[in-house]
């Protein structure tokens, strides 16, 4: 009897250790996947890259599968089509995205604030003033710079007081810049580092972040050129994944801003500047940073508002609504 009872409770024990296992073993099968993230070739994937050596090295938190392109328009449908679980895209790009998927995305951190500058070779140039009756070079008539041109001068009362020329390229902005220094451009990051080292007359005369700033005051909005999405699929079905994406990213871009020479050759790597002088002075300068949250809301709402206030097809025909914002 006493051997019967002995082999009932082991038997009960085997059983009931099989279960925890199975339990066990089903909510790590259920938040263990990999996670496809998306980014262009440019500021708004410089924070990524500290966490790309780290995956490829095997000591990230998740597995990562990284595809890095050239252009936004590459990187919606992807994301449209559940190719891909988070992208890095510009904020307006990330409005429109929220409603061609009808509310099925959200943005979960700003990757990279405004990296617009006014360069010139022209040291008369000190405020927004005194841009009278002078010719602004830019590319991109009806896109985010156009768009952040257009507040700030008209903000100022200068809309009228100053002719806009635009170019096709950014680099076609940059080239004239290096060939007549006494020429006003307003060029984005790293253009503007790659324009001043081909002439040593040139520098920034006019900081748009900080143009932008004290427009808003220091409670408003920020300029955002990059925020990070996700699919909410992705996001409800592995909700640690996320998480642990997302303190990776922070720490990644915190990285790449206190180790600005290794973050050079990780940027040379990634084939998104050429040189590495060329990426070492350019990083600083391309403010790469990691906001999530209430802050991360209340920063790219408003900025959001102006664009939409310029043109509302700049972030898919209306403001997004308050699911656009994941700020748990």
């Amino acid at each position: 009897m006493k051997e019967s009872m002995k082999k009932l409770l082991m038997a009960g024990l085997l059983f009931a250790m099989v279960l925890v296992c199975a339990v066990g073993c089903g909510k790590a099968k259920e938040e263990s996947t990999t996670i496809r993230v998306g980014g262009m070739k440019g500021p708004t994937s410089m924070g990524l890259l500290f966490l790309q050596e780290k995956d490829a090295n095997g000591e990230a938190l998740e597995d990562y599968e990284f595809q890095m392109v050239t252009s936004a328009d590459e990187l919606l449908p992807l994301m449209i089509k559940g190719e891909l679980d988070i992208a890095l895209v510009p904020a307006n790009v990330a409005a429109i995205l929220y409603q061609k998927t009808e509310g099925q995305v959200s943005v979960i951190d700003i990757n990279t604030l405004g990296v617009l500058y006014m360069v010139s070779g022209d040291t008369d140039i000190q405020t927004v003033n005194d841009l009278k009756g002078k010719t602004i070079y830019l590319t991109g008539k009806g896109t985010t710079p156009d768009y952040v041109l257009h507040y700030i001068l008209s903000a100022n009362n200068m809309l009228e007081e100053v002719k806009l020329e635009y170019k096709s390229e950014a680099t076609e902005v940059a080239a004239l810049l290096a060939e007549q220094p006494e020429a006003i451009g307003l060029l984005p990051q790293p253009f503007v580092t790659v324009a001043c080292m081909q002439n040593e007359k040139l520098q920034v005369v006019l900081d748009m972040n900080q143009e932008w700033t004290r427009l808003q005051g220091e409670d408003g909005s920020r300029m955002v050129t990059g925020v990070t999405v996700v699919r909410n699929e992705f996001l409800e079905t592995y909700p640690n994944a996320v998480k642990n994406f997302l303190q990776e990213h922070k720490e990644s871009a915190e990285a790449i801003n206190s180790d600005v020479k290794k973050g050079a050759e990780l940027v040379v790597n990634a084939e998104i500047i050429a040189k590495a002088p060329v990426a070492e002075k350019a990083i600083p300068k391309c403010n790469i940073t990691f906001i999530a949250g209430d802050e991360m809301k209340q920063a790219l709402s408003g900025y959001l508002e102006v664009l939409f206030e310029q043109n509302p097809t700049a972030v898919g025909g209306k403001l997004p609504e308050e699911g656009f914002y994941y700020v748990k």
